[in-house]
């Protein structure tokens, strides 16, 4: 793999993860600025409040999962290490 192909392939996967976690914070910032701010009429789900189980726990997992599949589909092992010069 040349030097050139080997930036390439590093810099979409940069750029993968970051949109990825673009995501997750737009996530996170809707469902927990989302549900109001009056803690009277919160509703709870598994003894938390919507707005922490929604953000907090079903975001992270959903962040998780997608992000073991874009790894597992999108990246690919690539030699880290100079190539020899061959003479």
């Amino acid at each position: 793999m040349s030097n050139k192909e080997r930036v390439k392939s590093i810099n979409q996967e940069t750029f993968i993860i970051l949109c990825l976690y673009a995501l997750f914070f737009v996530w996170w910032y809707l469902s927990a600025y989302g549900f109001g701010d009056d803690p009277t009429k919160y509703k709870y789900i598994l003894g938390f409040p919507e707005w922490f189980f929604y953000s907090c726990i079903v975001g992270y997992v959903a962040i998780t999962i997608i992000l073991w599949i874009a790894v597992k589909k999108f990246f690919k092992d690539i030699p880290l290490d100079e190539e020899e010069v061959k003479r």
